[in-house]
């Protein structure tokens, strides 16, 4: 998917993506029992190391992302920092009280969903979307006719952004010989809206015929690429697990903020 942008490739690509989306699974939930703010902390740290070093794409690329996963999960967190309980009073103004424990029960939580987060756009930034697909006919037993028709949509989608730029490349000429009240406002978005739905709906029906004619139906088949486990899928278990164990014991050894459990009314 982020082809264009890599720089190296690591043994997380080559790791089956059914792997990948077991381990985000179990990473879920863990996460939600974590309740250690320093713990939950260093596992957050460990697994921004972990992409930075081995999702293989450029890092400006990289620190977008990161940059954004950042935001939306700080953002997340602000119900629950501007409106949690405390004794320990930072800032009150009419209704929003931040106090020290809602203030760490907010930024545990955005920890927990970068966490998550980051692991996702690891496998975004090394999975390939056909490998995807022939992972979960292979070993999933999906229907090869479902599969497929996902894997024809994806493929849409850069067809879909291509005609978008090329017609509005075309009206801007046309906007040129006509009169400027003939693509105003809500004229405008129909000159775009209508040829663009018109253009994909053709591309799509002549896509459906054609899979049709190529036999893309339910039933036996052969695959012309493989996707199978190999001792890299250990190898990235063996890594996440050693995350999670390296953070619980920097946690115990060099702890930050020494907070056990964020859940309890007072913290201190």
């Amino acid at each position: 998917m982020f082809e264009m942008w890599k720089k190296h490739y690591s043994f997380v690509d080559d790791v089956n993506i059914i792997t990948k989306l077991a381990i985000a699974v179990i990473l879920f939930f863990f996460v939600i029992f974590v309740h250690q703010f320093d713990y939950m902390l260093y596992i957050t740290l460990l697994m921004l190391i972990f992409l930075l070093l081995f999702n293989g794409l450029k890092f400006k690329v990289t620190f977008v992302f990161i940059l954004f996963t950042v935001t939306f999960s700080l953002i997340s967190a602000l119900f629950m920092i501007f409106y949690g309980d405390g004794t320990h009073t930072i800032f009150k103004l009419g209704f929003i009280q931040i106090t020290t424990e809602s203030l760490y029960r907010g930024l545990h939580l955005a920890m927990r969903t970068t966490t998550v987060s980051l692991f996702g756009i690891l496998i975004a930034f090394t999975s390939q979307i056909v490998m995807i697909f022939y992972s979960l006919m292979q070993h999933l037993k999906v229907k090869p006719k479902v599969a497929y028709a996902f894997m024809a949509a994806i493929r849409m989608v850069p067809l879909m952004f291509t005609s978008l730029f090329e017609l509005r490349k075309s009206l801007k000429m046309r906007y040129q010989m006509i009169d400027s009240r003939n693509y105003r406002g809500f004229q405008r978005l129909k000159h775009l809206v209508i040829p663009l739905l018109s253009q994909n709906i053709r591309k799509a029906h002549q896509l459906s015929v054609a899979m049709e004619k190529k036999g893309f139906k339910d039933g036996p088949r052969t695959y012309y690429y493989y996707a199978p486990f190999s001792y890299k899928d250990l190898l990235l278990i063996v890594v996440v697990s050693s995350i999670l164990i390296v953070a619980y014991f920097l946690a115990q050894y060099i702890p930050i903020t020494g907070i056990n459990d964020v859940r309890i009314s007072s913290i201190y």
